[in-house]
């Protein structure tokens, strides 16, 4: 059977992203988010998840944007002087080469944005990260230990299919340089998330086996949807997501996905959408629905919000 989950990213952004998840979920295909336990709309995103008990609701782990959880001062690897994130990931990844990076600050700062999530009552239902960052070859091993520690039963495969590379090019001819330069930077953070991946051994953290959307990261329109879509396979997919209304907030984000979040929300609440999926036999999931265990995470007996079922 054909399973997708439809994955969110950036819950807790801004408020407009937060609304545009939460309508996308009542109203459309979005079946699963990643919440950003350093976005200045966390509480927004923990209050409008209280709405919706079927939304998944994973960690989105952030080291490359914003001001981290944990005190800049522990932290003088990641940081600048100002107490903000200082590396994107292709500098962390050259830092951590060249042993800039403390992967002890690391680990902190994963803890800290994971146990506060948990601390909110959410149960995540999966990991992944801003920019992929779990992906990087000396942090998979890490944060699929934690993952197992906090009880968080799956984390995200960053091994993109790319369905939808001749409808992007077609579609967006003007934007190719920018689509390649995606494509092209899907492919060693694929061969890293496979590699990661074969270090699993007796952790028990699962993935879905494909993986879409870095490519279409700011052209998910209805064609390219509708390309992705028909190239389903069987078994379990996920396909990564941007929605979110545009409003002062989200404006002075470092973020090029404006607009193009408004389209991905039009997108996924279309009922041609869902409509196409069930023509398909494509059957939406979480990762509840499939990698769920009993919980092993630190949380109290009466978090009820969001818990596997």
């Amino acid at each position: 059977m054909k399973k997708l989950i439809i994955n969110a990213d950036d819950f807790g952004l801004t408020a407009g992203v937060n609304e545009a998840i939460l309508d996308g979920h009542l109203r459309g295909t979005i079946s699963s988010a990643s919440l950003l336990a350093n976005g200045e709309a966390f509480e927004s995103a923990v209050i409008l998840a209280r709405r919706a008990p079927r939304l998944g609701v994973g960690v989105h782990l952030n080291l490359s944007e914003g001001r981290p959880l944990t005190q800049p001062a522990v932290l003088p690897s990641l940081t600048d002087r100002h107490g903000s994130f200082s590396r994107k990931p292709a500098r962390l990844w050259l830092a951590k080469s060249v042993h800039r990076v403390n992967q002890g600050e690391i680990e902190r700062e994963c803890r800290a944005q994971i146990e506060k999530v948990l601390a909110a009552g959410i149960v995540p239902t999966h990991l992944d990260s801003h920019k992929h960052v779990h992906a990087l070859p000396f942090l998979g091993r890490m944060l699929m230990g934690l993952a197992f520690e906090y009880g968080i039963p799956a984390i995200r495969r960053v091994a993109e299919s790319r369905a939808a590379l001749g409808c992007l090019i077609r579609r967006y001819p003007a934007c190719a340089p920018v689509i390649l330069r995606q494509l092209a930077t899907s492919c060693p953070l694929a061969k890293a998330s496979e590699s990661a991946m074969g270090q699993r051994q007796n952790i028990a953290v699962a993935s879905p086996s494909h993986f879409y959307g870095q490519t279409a990261t700011g052209f998910l329109d209805e064609h390219v949807l509708g390309e992705i879509l028909a190239h389903i396979p069987e078994g379990v997919s996920e396909l990564m997501c941007h929605p979110g209304f545009v409003d002062d907030a989200l404006r002075r984000m470092p973020t090029r996905l404006l607009r193009q979040r408004e389209i991905e929300h039009r997108v996924l609440t279309r009922p041609a959408t869902r409509s196409l999926m069930e023509k398909l036999d494509i059957q939406l999931i979480s990762y509840r629905d499939v990698f769920c265990l009993p919980a092993r995470a630190r949380v109290s007996r009466d978090a009820s919000m969001n818990q596997c079922a």
